[in-house]
């Protein structure tokens, strides 16, 4: 068993915001994070890009707050701060000296409260999502693949299978009463958990929750479509168009097995197996020995963070004298070894190792070198909006640890199999390439 004894203490108000409190007084540090129950999967249909939208909005201000005040203050503090979208949470977070908690707390309250949500920030919001889109996907080599090409082919179910980015026409057409409501459906406490982590003790960090967050009225609890998929019995595929970039690329996914299962489990050291990094399977097959990629990586992205249908996606950019057909061929015959002969004991105990340690790297992990504890804060507040346990964190490991030889075949059987999967090709315009040569 892991032995893991971090603590972790928590509440809930009366108007249903859970808080989270993880001491740690090894540094005068507080980080800081508001965790929302929607993401790019939960958003309603017909409003598609909404999460990642407002995830933009919760910085142009608030009631007492104006805009670019929050950044100032958090910064002037000595401090950072960011957010960012999931598919099933959208975050807010910072990390400040410890005596700024206070600051950061009125402040993450105040556009939980009253953000503005009027004409002129949404029409600025909504061009910078749209010029960030083209930045990033339309006019970049290999953009949004495969995170973006993947699930439609993928899924059948508009929740994952929809353009999380967002559709422009739906952009063009919100208006301001269209964001209030989203706003003041999913933005509300009752849907929400604050976490502090560091330098806070759980008698000092509740009593400052209260009096911050205690006063704002909890919402009608949000209704959330089911985005269950039903059953795949045969193989689907597509293509798109690589516009900029040189060399052809696939990607294959195969289902996840739902969360905190034994199946999971074993799928997750399986994944390890094929996609860890030079010493995976995948990896070295297709780069190292067959030499038929250039790049070759992929795995399970964000294991504990998503609360319904996701996949083990591996990503190949493979050399152009190779078809996409061959490349395949390739990565089938490393699916078709681990399923027939699974993996071996020394193997999977090397397997768990690096698991644990990859574990302990997460809740150690900052982001970008300066959000500390993001690792431990991202897992908390999942385990508390997915299953109201955040005390999982310290005992989610040993299933991990228990995984079996047996368990990892019959996920490999169960799992890895064609019809189960989606194959998509990105495939360059090779003709318009060599004109402009």
């Amino acid at each position: 068993m892991s032995g893991l004894k971090i603590p972790v203490a928590g509440t809930t108000l009366e108007n249903g915001l859970r808080v989270v409190i993880a001491p740690d007084a090894a540094a005068p540090v507080v980080t800081v994070g508001v965790y929302y129950k929607i993401g790019f999967r939960l958003e309603p249909r017909g409003r598609s890009g909404f999460a990642h939208l407002f995830e933009h909005m919760m910085f142009q201000g608030s009631a007492n707050a104006p805009k670019t005040m929050h950044i100032k203050l958090i910064n002037s503090s000595g401090g950072v701060l960011n957010g960012s979208t999931h598919y099933d949470v959208t975050n807010y977070f910072q990390a400040v000296p410890s005596n700024a908690l206070e600051r950061v707390l009125w402040l993450e309250a105040d556009r939980m409260r009253s953000l503005k949500v009027d004409e002129e920030n949404l029409r600025n919001q909504r061009d910078v999502v749209k010029e960030e889109v083209r930045v990033n996907v339309l006019n970049q080599p290999y953009g949004g693949f495969p995170w973006l090409d993947l699930p439609p082919v993928a899924f059948r179910n508009w929740a994952n299978a929809h353009n999380f980015y967002g559709d422009f026409s739906d952009l063009d057409a919100a208006s301001v009463a269209d964001v209030q409501t989203f706003f003041k459906t999913y933005y509300a406490p009752n849907n929400a958990v604050l976490l502090m982590l560091g330098d806070v003790k759980p008698e000092e960090g509740f009593p400052l929750a209260r009096k911050y967050f205690g006063d704002i009225p909890a919402g009608a609890a949000p209704v959330f479509a089911d985005p269950s998929e039903p059953e795949q019995t045969e193989e689907r595929c597509g293509t798109v168009e690589e516009k900029f970039g040189t060399l052809p690329a696939l990607a294959v996914g195969y289902p996840v097995p739902q969360r905190r299962t034994k199946d999971w489990c074993a799928m997750a050291l399986l994944d390890q197996a094929l996609h860890g990094g030079r010493a995976g399977r995948v990896y070295y097959r297709l780069v190292l020995d067959r030499q038929v990629a250039v790049e070759a990586d992929g795995g399970i992205d964000d294991l504990f963070g998503y609360n319904g249908p996701t996949q083990m996606v591996t990503k190949v950019l493979h050399k152009p004298e190779y078809s996409s057909e061959a490349t395949l061929a390739e990565f089938d015959r490393v699916i078709q070894e681990v399923r027939e002969q699974g993996v071996s004991a020394d193997e999977l105990e090397q397997l768990k190792v690096k698991f644990r340690s990859d574990y302990y790297s997460t809740l150690e992990g900052s982001r970008g070198g300066s959000i500390p504890r993001y690792g431990l804060m991202h897992l908390l507040a999942c385990l508390t909006l997915f299953d109201d346990q955040p005390e999982l964190v310290n005992s989610i490991l040993d299933g991990f640890l228990a995984v079996t030889r047996e368990d990892v075949e019959r996920a490999a059987q169960n799992y890895l199999r064609r019809e189960k999967r989606a194959v998509i090709f990105r495939q360059p315009v090779r003709g318009s390439k060599e004109a402009a040569a």
